[in-house]
């Protein structure tokens, strides 16, 4: 053990940490990116605050989504937390059959 063991030990540390920590929030992040950016017209949407809607104008800074008929709301793309996907009736009905 010479004196440039504390050194190895810190990097190998960083790089421990850039593997299960930085990277792929880093990836996340990218993926999360894209993802605002092929926003288009009819996808349905969940915002950070929880409102689900069809996006009914895009711009590029805003969204404007569509809640109920004719009640449309403004929001920053950076707000959109993703894709809504509604549950299907036949995947209600499967975990039912499974759970008797």
């Amino acid at each position: 053990m010479g004196p440039a063991s504390p050194l190895i030990m810190m990097v190998l540390m960083f790089v421990v940490f850039w593997f299960l920590l930085i990277r792929p929030q880093v990836k996340k992040q990218k993926e999360h990116q894209a993802m605002l950016q092929a926003l288009k017209k009819g996808d349905m949407v969940v915002t950070r605050g929880g409102l689900v809607g069809k996006i009914s104008g895009v711009s590029d800074a805003t969204l404007t989504i569509e809640l109920q008929e004719k009640v449309r709301v403004r929001v920053l793309r950076s707000h959109v937390d993703g894709k809504f996907n509604e549950p299907s009736a036949d995947k209600s009905s499967q975990e039912t059959s499974k759970a008797a």
